[in-house]
């Protein structure tokens, strides 16, 4: 943990410590007053070294009361890519509230996740470790949540602690004093959700709305009623959306529909020129948006005023593409699926915006704005048609990459921009430092209170390691890992022996690999020993999955007897 400390300014003994959070602490050792009393005993001495006493203990218990440990927010989204995030990239979206994150504190060009899917990252904020330590390595796994977490370690501390929203870890939260998450991913409309706490036992109930409106809801009543103002809290306000499959809130399911979000240049990307996997997958919007993502079918769930919102939405406009779909070209259809699928992405973003600014407002009227540490991210980057692609999991910019926008008055400077190398890896270790709690040494990242404060550790990484294992499984993508230092990128598809090497200066889209070329061999070499070194250092063991080998069509005994039977049928 970094933490400022001032040295013992005595004054005949009194003294201070100030811990990294920048108030003061009651328990300091150094918190005593021993003024000696070698003075004249007259009545008027008596009276000057009495008022001066009570002038420093008023004085310390002044400077204690002021220095309330920060409350926490950590605001969290599903899939929330840099390219539908006005602070980012105002092209196709404007999201004025969290804008207001960053113009009030600083943005992070390079935040990076440790494995691009949804429980692995939250899996890693929670532990500070990487998935082969914390054990959550795929999406299926179960959160052992016996281990040492950071809200355990703050609870401790003394903070309440509350999660409210999606959880996906499987395993019922532990270290919160109250928790109230969806049932596993949950729905957009009418959500059940667990609620419980330290003590309890969780209790599943069911609700009628939109989910990112529950979620908001359930946040300010525990800001307002539930949290004890007396203690200082740390809030995880955890939103599903704009998960797949993207179902907007009724007032939003046609905003946009006057407009034409621009296309990326690699929306109809080819994959030449790269390793195998990147033809191999299932996550394309030419081939793999379904039925229920593209809206061609009604949702279930919903209430009978939803449904007819709903359907008054969308039926029109599904009538008038499926009129004109067979001549349409293949290009126009894509066109079509993309303008669709994008729509409704940035639609259910614009709900969480709205609700981050209801409680970003809640924050000034209630005067906590003031000692509350505001960070606002999601669990991974997401693709919005880059390589004709949606989803994640892949180690390319726009899935590696993942929002950090962070707010804390006094510490942080308003509009800074940083483009040090961080991580999900890193947020626990920061709540932690926040809180004057010391950070346990197998915790893997590092505290980022120092970059709020503009001081950069002169040691502070300058490469990252990444590593996604969910293979077989959703949308096919290989296991792979790498290293990137922010201006190039190795990644090693480590059960096909593929390599592929980017250029992010002069090719930051990643349309070409220069692995093995002539002119990059020493970049090669030099990045293949960074990646050995990291391994080394994140204490990575060998993967022991065993990928199957492909059999060739037509081959072996099963074929033999199909091609045997299929030959007596035609005889008969």
């Amino acid at each position: 943990m970094i933490v400022q400390r001032l040295g013992r300014q005595a004054f005949h003994g009194i003294a201070i410590r100030q811990g990294s959070f920048g108030g003061f602490r009651s328990d300091s050792a150094y918190s005593t007053v021993d003024l000696p009393m070698a003075f004249d005993q007259s009545s008027l001495m008596r009276k000057l070294i009495s008022a001066f006493l009570l002038f420093c203990l008023l004085a310390t218990a002044s400077l204690f009361a002021e220095a309330k440990q920060p409350n926490i927010i950590f605001i969290f989204t599903d899939d929330h890519c840099e390219q539908a995030l006005s602070a980012y990239d105002d092209s196709r979206i404007i999201t004025p509230n969290m804008d207001r994150i960053a113009n009030e504190g600083m943005k992070f060009t390079r935040c990076y996740v440790t494995n691009s899917i949804c429980g692995p990252s939250r899996a890693v904020i929670q532990t500070g470790k990487y998935s082969h330590l914390n054990g959550f390595v795929r999406n299926g796994n179960t959160f052992d949540g016996s281990q040492q977490t950071f809200p355990k370690l703050l609870r401790k501390a003394g903070y309440q602690t509350a999660v409210i929203g999606k959880w996906h870890l499987k395993s019922t939260p532990q270290g919160f004093d109250y928790f109230d998450v969806l049932k596993g991913q949950g729905p957009y409309y009418n959500p059940p959700m667990l609620t419980g706490g330290i003590e309890s036992v969780a209790t599943l109930n069911k609700h009628v709305g939109y989910t990112t409106e529950i979620i908001r809801d359930k946040a300010l009543e525990w800001l307002k009623k539930d949290r004890d103002a007396e203690k200082p809290f740390m809030l995880m306000f955890q939103h599903k959306a704009p998960h797949r499959n993207w179902q907007p809130a009724p007032q939003y399911l046609t905003w946009l529909d006057d407009k034409t979000i621009p296309e990326p240049k690699s929306l109809f990307d080819d994959y030449t020129n790269r390793a195998s996997p990147a033809a191999k997958q299932t996550m394309t919007i030419r081939e793999h948006l379904n039925d229920n993502d593209l809206k061609l079918k009604t949702p279930g769930g919903l209430t009978a005023e939803q449904l007819s919102a709903w359907n008054a939405a969308y039926e029109p406009k599904n009538r008038e593409y499926l009129a004109k779909r067979d001549s349409m070209s293949e290009k126009e259809v894509i066109q079509w699926k993309y303008q669709r699928y994008v729509k409704d992405y940035l639609r259910c973003v614009k709900s969480v915006d709205d609700a981050i600014g209801d409680v970003m407002d809640y924050l000034d009227d209630e005067g906590l704005a003031d000692n509350t540490l505001v960070i606002y991210s999601s669990d991974q980057g997401w693709y919005l048609g880059e390589h004709g692609w949606f989803d994640k999991r892949w180690m390319y910019e726009e899935s590696l990459k993942t929002p950090l926008l962070a707010k804390w008055p006094g510490v942080i400077k308003p509009g800074s921009v940083s483009g040090d190398i961080v991580s999900n890896l890193d947020f626990p270790e920061t709540f932690l430092d926040v809180a004057g709690v010391e950070v346990p040494d197998d915790m893997q990242g590092e505290s980022l209170v120092p970059i709020f404060k503009g001081e950069t550790p002169e040691d502070w990484r300058t490469s990252f390691y990444y590593h996604y294992y969910e293979f077989p499984g959703a949308h096919s993508v290989a296991r792979h890992y790498g290293v990137t230092n922010g201006k190039h990128k190795l990644i090693h598809y480590y059960h096909l022996d593929e390599w592929e090497l980017f250029d992010l200066e002069k090719d930051p889209e990643e349309m070409n690999s220069v692995y093995n070329k002539e002119d990059y061999l020493e970049l090669t070499k030099e990045m293949t020993a960074e990646l050995t070194r990291l391994r080394v250092l994140y204490q990575v063991p060998e993967d022991p999955y065993v990928a199957p080998v492909p059999k060739k069509k037509g081959k072996g005994p099963k074929a033999d007897r199909k091609k045997r039977e299929g030959g007596a049928k035609k005889a008969k």
